[in-house]
């Protein structure tokens, strides 16, 4: 086996997980989708199963990606060359990283609500920081009603209920970077003093 080829293969895990949660699906909702058991999802996302041509195309199809998207074929690295976005319950997903496990950066556009937001709040493992581009988002976290504005951000353990949606009339854009393993980023509030 070629190193691209056992790397490839390695990364598909972590990228499976990724999409599930972007999805914000459970493994016994993907299971019911593919016919695939819980059993073989959670060995796929954690590595210890091989991931096989008649495992992964169910599991493409299911989150709506291409096959190279999901083993991530080598990218070219012309920059005009930008990654197919995802689209997931009326919402856009840009990817802006291309290596597997770790975080992951997305751009994010949803649209203005047609009716009133009475999503169910999701948990999951992981952790999220989000920045406002444009627009107005809502954001609910446990018994936490935000609205935020451009060029505010937030942080939050994704374990805790949450939700986003669209709180103006126009659409909203935001990027978002997210660990499924609940890393937190590192962020620099202000520059030493020079004296």
């Amino acid at each position: 086996m070629t190193d691209d080829l056992a790397t490839a293969l390695t990364s598909v895990g972590p990228r499976l997980r990724a999409l599930r949660q972007l999805g914000e699906a459970t493994l016994a909702q993907l299971s019911a989708t593919t016919g695939i058991s819980v059993s073989t999802l959670s060995r796929l996302e954690s590595g210890q199963r091989k991931p096989t041509l008649e495992l992964l195309l169910p599991l493409a199809k299911a989150h709506g990606v291409t096959l190279d998207e999901l083993v991530e074929a080598q990218p070219t690295d012309d920059p005009r060359i930008q990654a197919d976005p995802i689209h997931r319950h009326g919402r856009t997903f840009v990817p802006l990283t291309r290596q597997a496990g770790g975080l992951q950066a997305y751009k994010v556009v949803i649209p203005p609500a047609t009716e009133p937001d009475t999503d169910d709040l999701k948990t999951h493992e992981g952790y999220e920081w989000l920045y406002v581009l444009s627009g107005r988002l809502r954001l609910r976290i446990g018994e936490h009603d935000l609205v935020l504005g451009t060029g505010e951000a937030a942080e939050f353990d994704t374990r805790l209920p949450h939700g986003l949606s669209n709180a103006g009339k126009r659409p909203v854009e935001l990027l978002t970077l997210f660990g499924s393993q609940g890393e937190r980023m590192h962020v620099r509030a202000k520059p030493r003093s020079r004296q």
